[in-house]
């Protein structure tokens, strides 16, 4: 078995935001994948830092959290994978000189695929659980600040996106950011 395995980038429809899919080398024991590589991350100008890593655990099908952000200078790159059940995860492209500003994109995060979601500085991110027990796992490139803790509202008409119909449990803050204005530096406030 080559235990060289590799990372598998595919960069979706915003600029520097990648869903990672580790490449998996299988025998009668199972399977040994990579899901992170330094150098790799490196190589195609992602954030390899990982200062904080942090899991989410979701009772209910339904959940809604986010969409968040953290201003600089303490803007993070988040890797997000989905450990246990199975989430809708959307990310914003907050970067006003950026050419996919303010344009969304969402996938679908199981275990089984083993899918990752790279998302870059500037990018507010959320995810909605679509069954119960649902467990995501994030490495963040920054340490949590509150003071610098940001969103915008997951059902903001400026980004249109389409979530999945359910029956939702959002906290306040989640439900009450305000309507997305662009300031100065970019982001939302």
């Amino acid at each position: 078995m080559d235990f060289g395995a590799s990372v598998i980038f595919r960069e979706t429809t915003l600029a520097g935001a990648f869903v990672i899919e580790p490449e998996k080398h299988e025998d009668q024991r199972g399977f040994f994948a990579r899901t992170f590589c330094r150098e790799e991350f490196s190589a195609r100008g992602l954030n390899p830092d990982i200062a904080q890593c942090n899991v989410s655990f979701n009772n209910r099908k339904g959940t809604l959290r986010g969409m968040h952000y953290q201003a600089p200078p303490f803007a993070e790159a988040k890797l997000v994978r989905c450990t246990a059940g199975a989430v809708f995860d959307v990310i914003i492209d907050l970067r006003k000189s950026s050419r996919t500003f303010r344009r969304h994109f969402a996938v679908e995060l199981r275990p089984s695929s083993g899918k990752m979601l790279y998302i870059p500085e500037g990018f507010a991110h959320g995810f909605q659980t679509l069954l119960d027990n649902t467990e995501v796992f994030y490495q963040m490139s920054q340490p949590y600040a509150p003071q610098c803790a940001r969103g915008v509202r997951w059902n903001d008409p400026s980004f249109g996106i389409e979530w999945p119909p359910a029956e939702r449990t959002i906290v306040e803050r989640d439900r009450n950011y305000p309507d997305f204005v662009t300031d100065e530096g970019g982001l939302g406030q």
